[in-house]
């Protein structure tokens, strides 16, 4: 009997017309389910039977305030099947999708390959490259059993003081539109003749894509996170929604809105708090006015029993209408079949190699070297300080960020908002130089050089590096911008005794004054440049031209915040898409 019954159950057909499943399975479902479809619940607050008894439609992994124990991709696998399982389990069997932030990398596990942030991505302005380390991030991700990435951010950031600039690819529109190509790594490139605007994911090795923030949220006034974009229309249109579109046009499965929140629309983190004051109050209205602003799924990480209680209620009182509830549902399964959630829901441990592996620490590699922006190189123009020799006799090494993974790579890495020292497994730029320069080159580490190490004078070169500590959305807001931990005066000290490089790990530009430009003989940012620190030394020692361009036009001082090109006036310290080239034949060795 049981067979007989699937057997004509169109919705469990892969060979079904995806539109037909869909109506299919809306048709047999009751408003809990539906209702449960809509709810996105935060893994460690759901259980297994909430997944099962409620009819959940997504949990998502949180990244966390600290970084826990070496958790790997095979563990997290194991958790996923185990709340699938309950998914499957439930009367009409619909899978969960799992969601995460891997916005640079499956950046919550141990091991993961960590890219750079998108800011430098757009610093390398390689939309091939972008494609493939979305295809890499693809694998990754699936490979810990998730099927959703709550990835690319399409932010066009307007201002550095926000706290999530490094989260955009540029100021510039056209760099971001052109780096949506990311999606198509992600979800798998859609074939000829694919509807515009409609869900694309390719096979068990994409995900789910996810365009966010939907839309101006790196135009706020001030940079203030989930703070207010004033524009014209015009502007908003022609700024800031035209990724979009790029996006829809590549299959993108999902958008999330700004502050709050095609495929289907789903809501940021307790965002539906946010419209109320005081925040969290009159929580049935948040409900009702959300869903019918058009929101298909609400990420409800601890309110879930109040959301299902007050969605439902809101529905047989009338105030949310059948349809709009049938609407959101379809949108979710949608996305579900496209994605062969329902022929392919548990993990697929085949893919685990693939976590941190040399093929794709490689590309990160390639991305970090691509995304190095080479801001001064000598103090006089027909002398220049790069490319540096690997065979030096003494070479110093200092500064916070030289031998630390966590700065290296920023936040969301391991943790929400990032953390400091050997989080994971990776190349810092103390280890890349010590890789690179010769057995007969003697290497001295030291974070703040002692004043005797500063009083020697046998040094060919000394590499500072210093910068931002990690960081993520609303504590990164920052309207001083200067170098934090002292990291002017230490670069200060050292040109007072030494030629030096310097680099600069950030995720934005950052207050350079006019005297300590001066003083330095080679400056590089070098953005957030995630866990394989030998792309940086891939392009200063000459193996590799510097090919990266500043995303962000760069200002000389606060008071011009925000600064962008084809303002008028505008006088950046240096203007967007600088860059300098080292144009010289490799150093002898």
């Amino acid at each position: 009997m049981k067979k007989a019954e699937e057997m004509i159950c169109v919705y469990k057909n892969p060979n079904a017309p995806i539109e037909d499943r869909v109506k299919d399975l809306v048709s047999r479902m009751t408003l809990q389910e539906k209702v449960g479809q809509m709810t996105q619940i935060k893994l460690g607050v759901a259980t297994p039977d909430d997944v099962r008894n409620l009819s959940i439609g997504s949990i998502v992994k949180s990244s966390g305030k600290a970084p826990p124990e070496k958790v790997m991709p095979s563990d997290w696998a194991e958790t996923v099947d185990r709340f699938q399982q309950a998914a499957l389990d439930s009367r009409l069997g619909i899978p969960l999708a799992c969601g995460i932030d891997a916005v640079h990398g499956n950046n919550r596990f141990y091991g993961a390959t960590i890219f750079p942030h998108n800011i430098g991505l757009g610093a390398a302005g390689d939309a091939d490259l972008a494609q493939r380390i979305g295809a890499a991030v693809a694998l990754e991700v699936r490979a810990s059993g998730i099927h959703f990435n709550f990835a690319p951010c399409v932010a066009v950031c307007r201002d550095p003081r926000w706290g999530r600039c490094y989260e955009s690819f540029s100021e510039d529109t056209n760099i971001v539109r052109k780096m949506t190509s990311i999606i198509t790594g992600l979800q798998g490139q859609p074939p000829v003749g694919h509807p515009k605007g409609y869900p694309f994911v390719a096979g068990r090795h994409n995900i789910i894509a996810c365009a966010k923030h939907f839309v101006g949220d790196g135009g706020t006034q001030n940079g203030i996170n989930a703070g207010n974009t004033v524009s014209s229309y015009d502007d908003l249109e022609r700024i800031h929604m035209a990724p979009y579109l790029d996006c829809l046009s590549q299959g993108v499965s999902t958008v999330m809105a700004v502050g709050t929140s095609y495929g289907f629309l789903i809501s940021n983190w307790n965002a539906l708090d946010k419209l109320s004051e005081p925040r969290g109050s009159n929580y049935r209205h948040c409900v009702c006015t959300a869903i019918n602003a058009g929101i298909d799924m609400v990420m409800v990480p601890y309110r879930y029993k109040q959301f299902i209680e007050d969605l439902t209620s809101l529905v047989e009182s009338g105030e949310i209408k059948m349809s709009r509830i049938d609407d959101a549902v379809e949108r979710i399964l949608r996305v579900k079949f496209v994605a062969a959630l329902f022929e392919y829901p548990f993990s697929d441990r085949s893919l685990l190699d693939t976590v941190g592996c040399k093929l794709h620490r490689e590309l990160a590699r390639e991305a970090v070297r691509k995304s190095l922006v080479l801001l001064k190189n000598g103090k006089n123009p027909g002398k220049p300080f790069l490319p540096l020799k690997k065979n030096a006799k003494r070479v110093l090494i200092a500064g916070t960020h030289a031998d630390d993974l966590g700065y290296q790579c920023g936040g969301w890495t391991r943790c929400w908002q990032g953390s400091s020292g050997r989080i994971t497994i990776g190349t810092s730029i103390l280890d890349a130089f010590r890789e690179v320069m010769g057995e007969k080159t003697e290497v001295i580490y030291e974070k703040y050089p002692s004043p005797n190490t500063l009083a020697e004078s046998n040094f060919s070169f000394a590499v500072v590096a210093v910068g931002e500590e990690p960081y993520a959305e609303y504590a990164g807001d920052n309207s001083e911008l200067v170098i934090p931990l002292n990291g002017s005066e230490l670069i200060s000290t050292i040109a007072d005794r030494i030629p030096k490089l310097v680099i600069l790990i950030s995720g934005r530009p950052l207050l350079i004054e006019p005297w300590l430009l001066e003083k330095t003989d080679a400056l590089i940012a070098a953005w957030l440049p995630g866990t394989e620190g030998r792309g940086i030394t891939d392009v200063v020692f000459g193996d590799y031209e510097f090919d990266g361009r500043l995303p962000m036009t760069w200002f000389r001082k606060t008071t011009q915040l925000p600064i962008n090109n084809g303002d008028n006036p505008c006088d950046p310290l240096f203007p967007l898409g600088f860059g300098l080239t080292c144009s010289k034949e490799k150093p002898t060795e």
